[in-house]
């Protein structure tokens, strides 16, 4: 297998850059360049020079890290140069001039780092959230997931599906013993296997951690002139949408993506609810109603009561003289002269809290709440066998289905997704 290298600290210019090396050649490389090699994790100053001419490269400190302890589980060479950008395509070049050096592909250090046991599927996907995380939340729980939190819940459940199988295993290979036939063959198995489909179900109707990488979709909806497209902008703080006295300006979805007291929220402006014999219009009423269905949160401002249980019903433009606040609105509000909009902040908040991923519990994303789910089904399926082959059947299932959620089994082209959003160096 190739050694290969690339830039693992930010893009230069910078006042440092890492150059990673990792494999078989990372310090015969290194070595090539320095001269000689500091002790094992032990920094130490070297002059790098082209071994084509010769010619100076940089004054670096190079680091070792002898595998498999080390990130990748290979050989690791770290060289820190001084972050110019010549600096730096001056020492790639030379690596790369190497027999057996090349660049790395992007995530390919992590995905190296997963193939030799360093870590599993689970946590390399938190670290691909940790990458991409803008907000405290986002943070938190990519931390845990990178952390191993989800891997060790798996890894209970694996422990208890691997005990069942061993007792129908028993089951099936000397049920004609004394010491194992004993009546009904799978007596108590059923409930076990129940017992552990209701735990890893109580998982899967957790909020999705997408809500937290996507943000919390709040959809304004109402009729025309509403001030839908004043409250946007509002919430926006800056002119995202035309606004206009003229019904139907507003034709189609506008996405604007907000972050508030580390909640990230997409705010989706949308067409006045209304029915339409312009054709295009139409469409953007469509348009309205599907994101009314797709809504985690809705601001309703309309003047009846909003049809679906998921809103907060605001007495819009409240600075309007003559305008009362019907029965039953939630919050009166001026998106221009800003009354009641923090009010309104704290409102989104409290309800953010509860469609959110708890803190302190493992979120699963999209691929993770299939496989939990496919292994929750096959569990019920076991608890209403009698038959202890078909019971088994089903523990292979689940299980099998577990192991793709840590990389132990089919995961090829998850990988390849995977590791295609890392950066270069990671």
């Amino acid at each position: 297998m190739d050694t290969i290298f690339a830039v693992s600290s930010g893009a230069p210019p910078a006042a440092i850059a890492v150059v990673r090396l990792s494999g078989s050649g990372a310090f015969a490389a290194a070595q090539i360049l320095a001269g000689t090699l500091p002790e094992p994790r032990r920094a130490g100053l070297r002059v790098l020079r082209d071994p084509r001419d010769g010619e100076l490269l940089d004054r670096a400190l190079l680091l070792c890290f002898p595998g498999p302890d080390s990130a990748t589980g290979e050989d690791i060479a770290e060289l820190h140069l001084h972050g110019g950008r010549a600096v730096v395509r001056a020492v790639e070049a030379a690596l790369g001039a190497l027999p057996g050096m090349r660049a790395a592909e992007p995530g390919e250090f992590t995905r190296r780092a997963l193939m030799n046991g360093r870590l599993d599927l689970s946590e390399a996907e938190g670290l691909g959230d940790l990458l991409m995380a803008e907000t405290e939340s986002q943070r938190r729980a990519a931390m845990r997931s990178a952390e191993g939190a989800l891997r060790r819940e798996v890894e209970g459940w694996t422990g208890r599906l691997l005990e069942l199988s061993a007792r129908v295993e028993a089951v099936l290979d000397h049920g004609d013993e004394d010491d194992v036939a004993s009546g009904d063959p799978l007596a108590g198995l059923q409930d076990q296997a129940s017992l552990l489909a209701e735990a890893i179900g109580e998982v899967v109707l957790r909020p999705p951690v997408e809500r937290l990488l996507d943000g919390l979709r709040v959809v304004l909806a109402g009729p025309p002139n509403a001030g839908k497209s004043t409250l946007l902008n509002a919430l926006a703080d800056r002119d995202a949408a035309i606004v206009s006295p003229i019904a139907g300006t507003t034709r189609d979805r506008i996405e604007i993506p907000v972050v508030r007291s580390g909640i990230a929220y997409l705010l989706v402006d949308t067409a006045g609810l209304t029915d339409s014999l312009d054709p295009i219009e139409a469409i953007g009423v469509d348009r309205a109603r599907a994101a009314v269905d797709e809504a985690d949160i809705i601001l309703w401002l309309g003047e009846e009561a909003p049809p679906l249980p998921n809103a907060l019903w605001l007495h819009a433009r409240a600075d309007v003289p003559g305008r009362e606040p019907a029965r039953g609105q939630d919050l009166s509000i001026s998106a221009i002269e800003g009354a009641g909009m923090a009010e309104l902040w704290e409102r989104m908040a409290a309800l953010a809290r509860t469609l959110l991923p708890p803190p302190d519990l493992v979120a699963l994303n999209a691929r993770q709440r299939e496989l939990c789910g496919r292994a929750a089904e096959a569990l019920e399926r076991a608890a209403l066998q009698s038959n202890p082959i078909l019971y088994a059947e089903e523990l292979r299932a689940a299980r099998a289905a577990l192991d793709a959620i840590t990389g132990r089994a089919g995961t090829e082209d998850v990988l390849d997704a995977l590791f295609g959003r890392f950066c270069i160096g990671k």
